[in-house]
């Protein structure tokens, strides 16, 4: 979601649809807009799961995307002329994106949304540390792999596929942090994100409809939609965006690495999804792995 933040040029003469909302942000500490992110990020997912037993899984993804990518692609205005590189760019993100959304619902409607989530976080964590050949990234590792076993032997009723299903999506997670630089490269500001979200949402719209079927049209069902739609991508992404101009990326990355706990906490709160002692410490285990990874990786991984 912060591919394109590279790119940016601030000082660009043209002006940027988002520069009402940009100067907005300016009052909020960047340490404030990423934890906003975040809560907002689990604040969607803890609502698309109250949608799940209306319109299923499938149909929370679909709605979830479109609406995101209906606002993106507003704000934005992309062009559809580009090259055949940018174009692959922006199709292997937003299959990625769609696949990644599909497989941690999946997750969300098995297991609670702490543990998905922590379990989800292993992919970008993976990345972090592929090629390492530091001493201390095997105690990330260790510290990781342990979280997960406490994960899964903390909780005897934990269902084996919805933890499957939010490995896969880790495993997205970590393709779609690469395919994203990929699309950083290639395109400019946010019109890159709101044409790999419009590629997310046709990938996932089959399985919505045949899933759900005239359960999505529902006034109801729509305005919830878009609530999710803007709670976990629009508003979350335009905050890590406007971080990012102001803050390194590794301290970025070590404030993420708060997303695990914060899941568990939103699934306490609002979701009433309590953990057991040990899977705290899980989370905790986690936590502490991908901000020691992001805060020993060298400057230009």
């Amino acid at each position: 979601m912060n591919a394109d933040a590279s790119s940016r040029d601030p000082s660009s003469p043209r002006a940027s649809p988002t520069a009402p909302i940009g100067r907005a942000f300016g009052a909020i500490p960047p340490t404030g807009l990423v934890l906003l992110g975040i809560v907002s990020v689990q604040l969607g997912s803890a609502l698309a799961k109250n949608l799940f037993d209306e319109v299923g899984s499938f149909g929370t993804v679909t709605l979830r995307l479109c609406f995101a990518a209906a606002v993106l692609l507003a704000v934005w205005r992309p062009s559809p002329r580009m090259s055949r590189h940018t174009w692959a760019a922006v199709l292997g993100y937003g299959v990625t994106l769609g696949t990644m959304n599909l497989c941690f619902y999946l997750s969300l409607a098995r297991i609670p949304l702490g543990i998905a989530v922590t379990v989800e976080f292993l992919g970008p964590l993976t990345v972090a540390l592929a090629g390492s050949r530091r001493w201390l990234d095997s105690l990330w590792v260790l510290l990781a792999a342990g979280g997960v076993l406490l994960l899964t032997e903390g909780r005897g009723d934990l269902d084996p596929l919805g933890v499957l299903f939010a490995l896969a999506a880790g495993a997205c997670w970590g393709l779609y942090v690469l395919v994203g630089a990929a699309l950083g490269r290639h395109t400019t500001e946010g019109r890159g994100l709101a044409l790999g979200m419009a590629v997310g949402a046709l990938v996932a719209l089959p399985f919505g409809v045949a899933d759900s079927g005239t359960a999505l049209v529902q006034p109801w069902v729509l305005l919830a939609g878009l609530g999710v739609g803007l709670l976990s991508s629009v508003i979350p992404y335009s905050l890590d965006l406007e971080a990012l101009r102001r803050i390194p990326p590794r301290v970025f990355g070590i404030l993420m690495s708060l997303e695990p706990a914060m899941a568990a906490l939103i699934g306490l709160v609002v979701l009433q999804e309590s953990l057991r002692w040990t899977q705290w410490i899980a989370v905790v285990c986690v936590v502490a792995a991908s901000a020691g990874a992001t805060r020993g990786a060298r400057a230009d991984a």
